[in-house]
């Protein structure tokens, strides 16, 4: 199995979004005769839409889809975690049965849901066909005493989660909601920027799932031992995440890169998101401006991973319970955006408009081609 990735390829494919778009987003803004920052915000964030999409004026978001990437993690097994939480296989069949808050949050803004299992600790049966197609292996190791993955694992969750950003885009998604589902994942998240960081392990530990301050001194001096393992690989980003990241982990900073060399906006949600997307930065440092962060969820890992990545939350609502609710929030914010500063015309009057067709304007490299070319 082939334990390598060709990383340095990013850096070339990934361009940033359509500036000329952008100015033409902002003239179009001036000929409504609004006054200056009138829509405040939403004008940003409309010129944004604008350069993603390559557009002037900027077209409705039709197609908006919460992703969520499942993962379990072996640092969970020392109670890093809120006593009495729900386990992932439980909290995923929520979201697929549709009582998660992020479902019914979905179906109310019109979004699509797609739950992805790439390291959930259990069996492959337990949910739908498709759910698990891109499984690399069943749970991570313990990354305070050993490696979460092999470097063979690290390099198939990255691939995976490139195929995804390809199938994706070539389903016509035209804004991702980006979230996660895993035990332990804050633990982990909370190394990575750490590392990426330089600072020490209480600056970056959070309360998580809410824990006490016993549990979170035990999340502590967890993270301050993982800390010690990823320092000597901080050179290698595939070679990091294999050492004290995890599948999903992998799997998300895969996708957040080749997403951004498909052109497919996205939104981020909480701390792991977060730290796939510090992870990614290293590789290639303009795929930032193919991402917002939804919202500031408290994590103090989230806020220094948001401040080396310049990126500002589009709201502050605290919101911790992960499962891509964070981003999500953040959808009607970007659909008023969208709507206010589109040619009317275009704009749905009622219900959400049918998915967009795949868009076919740039032929631009799937991850099976990136691959041939490393």
């Amino acid at each position: 199995m082939d334990t390598t990735v060709d990383l340095d390829i990013f850096s070339s494919l990934v361009e940033r979004p359509d500036e000329s778009a952008r100015k033409a987003a902002e003239e179009h803004r001036r000929e409504l005769d609004l006054p200056p920052g009138g829509l405040g915000a939403l004008e940003e964030l409309g010129a944004w839409l604008a350069g993603v999409q390559g557009a002037a004026p900027v077209r409705p978001i039709a197609a908006p889809k919460v992703l969520l990437f499942a993962g379990d993690h072996g640092v969970a097994a020392l109670g890093v975690s809120r006593p009495g939480a729900r386990g992932t296989a439980e909290r995923i069949h929520a979201v697929l049965d549709g009582t998660a808050p992020v479902a019914l949050l979905a179906r109310r803004y019109g979004a699509a849901v797609r739950v992805v299992d790439i390291a959930v600790d259990a069996d492959t049966d337990a949910f739908p066909d498709g759910v698990s197609l891109h499984r690399v292996r069943r749970g991570s190791g313990r990354i305070d005493v050993e490696d979460a993955l092999t470097a063979a694992e690290a390099a198939t969750a990255f691939r995976a989660g490139m195929a995804i950003a390809d199938e994706e885009a070539d389903a016509g998604t035209d804004l991702v909601l980006l979230g996660d589902i895993g035990s332990g994942s804050t633990t982990v998240a909370a190394v990575l920027i750490g590392a990426l960081c330089g600072t020490d392990a209480a600056a970056v530990t959070g309360r998580g799932s809410g824990v006490d301050d016993r549990v979170w001194m035990v999340k502590c001096a967890t993270v301050r031992d993982a800390l010690r393992r990823a320092r000597p690989v901080l050179g290698d980003q595939i070679a990091l995440l294999a050492a004290t990241g995890g599948a999903d982990f992998a799997a998300l900073t895969g996708f957040l890169l080749q997403a951004a060399v498909r052109r497919l906006p996205v939104v981020l949600d909480g701390v792991v998101s977060a730290a796939c997307a510090l992870v990614a930065q290293r590789i290639a440092f303009r795929a930032p401006e193919w991402w917002r962060a939804g919202q500031d969820s408290g994590e103090p890992a989230q806020a220094k991973a948001y401040d080396r990545l310049t990126l500002s939350p589009l709201q502050q609502l605290g919101v911790r319970t992960g499962e891509g609710t964070g981003s999500l929030l953040a959808l009607p914010l970007l659909q008023a955006a969208s709507d206010a500063l589109a040619e009317p015309s275009a704009v749905p009057a009622a219900a959400p408009a049918a998915p967009a067709a795949p868009r076919p304007p740039l032929k631009l490299p799937s991850a099976a081609e990136l691959l041939d070319l490393a």
